[in-house]
């Protein structure tokens, strides 16, 4: 029998696109023969995976999962919107989130080679599941947000299962005070940032070439103003700082009622406990933000495969 050496697997892989233990499973079964390898991995369906990988996932699903002091989020993706609907699909996600939440696996290719569940890697899982479903599918991101003491609390809007959906938020509460208090204050947070999209937990911490766009666009607009030099300046300060108010999540209106800074609910909320309470930090991953979507011609399409 033929040696089944590393390089062999790799370039199965390469022109398959099969899983690692598929191909070592392929090479096994012939021999080592590359091309006998490639047939037996098309008649068991695990080739396919290959051409549907050039595909743009952008659709798919959010799956969210908290344990008292801990959260992850993992982003996985597909072509369409329907195959978020499909059982195995959300099973993934789901079992993909809990892998991600047991080992506080963050790197995503850390997360591809975990052990799935029902055994291999959720890289070769997620391959079988490529070849089954008929849709390319990818991980896109995973994250885990924890603290020393308190609760993180996750929420997902408009879920299409339970801990999974289009945009998933993660909220990291500090604190002494008990799960009964913190859970439900988080969670009214967690949904405060599902809506509100903050881009930093506090103005000082948001990215310096977003606030150096927005000072450009202020500058440009008070010089049209015709005002003094001092005024312009003035102007542009105010713009600024209305910038970071609004898009800093500590100095943002509570959504709950529009009028109450929420670094102000948090602290009442502590005071009525008698305990300090600190938002720590959020996560929010909204499904296939920064994708570029492939825009389909479908008259195209037929007239390309009609060779019109």
């Amino acid at each position: 029998m033929a040696e089944i050496t590393a390089a062999l697997v790799k370039e199965l892989r390469d022109r398959t696109g099969a899983g690692m233990m598929d191909c070592k499973k392929a090479l096994a079964e012939n021999n080592g023969d590359i091309e006998a390898s490639i047939d037996w991995l098309r008649t068991k369906g695990l080739a396919a995976a290959a051409k549907k990988a050039g595909r743009v996932a952008a659709e798919g699903l959010v799956g969210v999962a908290t344990d008292g002091n801990r959260g992850a989020m993992v982003e996985v993706n597909s072509e369409t919107d329907f195959v978020g609907k499909n059982e195995q699909f959300q099973g993934f996600v789901r079992d993909v989130t809990q892998v991600a939440l047991t080992g506080g696996i963050s790197d995503i290719e850390a997360l591809a080679a975990a052990t799935y569940p029902s055994g291999g890697t959720v890289a070769e899982k997620l391959t079988s599941n490529i070849a089954t479903i008929g849709e390319n599918q990818s991980l896109r991101r995973s994250v885990i947000v924890s603290v020393n003491s308190g609760v993180v609390t996750g929420y997902v809007h408009n879920a299409a299962a339970p801990g999974m959906g289009k945009i998933g938020v993660l909220v990291a509460l500090e604190s002494t005070a008990g799960a009964d208090v913190l859970e439900p204050l988080g969670k009214q947070l967690a949904m405060h940032v599902a809506a509100a999209n903050p881009l930093a937990l506090n103005g000082d911490d948001l990215d310096a070439d977003l606030v150096a766009r927005e000072r450009a666009i202020a500058e440009e607009k008070a010089a049209q103003s015709g005002k003094p030099a001092e005024i312009v300046g003035k102007m542009v300060d105010g713009a600024i700082a209305k910038y970071r108010k609004e898009n800093a999540l500590l100095s943002q209106l509570f959504v709950m009622d529009g009028k109450t800074p929420v670094a102000e609910v948090v602290a009442a909320a502590g005071k009525d406990v008698g305990a300090t309470i600190t938002l720590k930090g959020f996560v929010r991953f909204q499904l296939g933000e920064g994708i570029e979507k492939e825009e389909s011609d479908f008259a195209a399409e037929v007239a390309a495969v009609a060779g019109v």
